[in-house]
């Protein structure tokens, strides 16, 4: 994570939104210093119950997941706290498994669940952490074989 305000995604699905609810109401005094980017519906419920301002983005089955993990590979965000139900199948689960993916890829602390989203935001490394960031210029600068015509 980097030093300044924590930029933290939240997401839920339907399933888990009144349990993120809860989570983000116990947890909402620690919250209020950082900048909350939400997808559409979880937005809307975190700012109706507990006040707290969000940036909305679509909901997820209608890209609200991949604009979050957009933001990721932007360098936006520095925690991702996703309540997913691995019990129910979602439609838009390739979404859902790509955010996984790039949270995963730029070194993006991930809870996705209660406890682990207690143990990040109770750790001394959420206030001040500088997070590796993970350099791809090798893979960027690769050389790749040109098609054949």
């Amino acid at each position: 994570m980097s030093e300044g305000i924590r930029r933290v995604a939240l997401v839920a699905h339907d399933n888990k939104k009144s349990e993120l609810i809860d989570w983000v109401s116990r947890h909402r005094k620690l919250l209020t210093d950082c900048h909350l980017l939400t997808t559409g519906t979880t937005g809307k419920l975190v700012t109706d119950v507990t006040g707290l301002a969000v940036e909305r983005l679509q909901s997820g089955p209608l890209g609200g997941d991949q604009q979050i993990g957009a933001r990721i590979a932007e360098g936006q965000v520095d925690l991702l706290i996703f309540f997913w139900d691995p019990l129910e199948p979602m439609s838009h689960d390739p979404d859902i498994k790509a955010l996984l993916r790039v949270a995963t890829l730029w070194n993006i602390p991930i809870a996705c669940n209660e406890s682990s989203a207690d143990f990040i935001v109770s750790s001394p490394c959420f206030r001040q952490y500088e997070r590796r960031k993970p350099d791809f210029s090798a893979y960027q600068n690769r050389a790749v074989a040109s098609p054949s015509a």
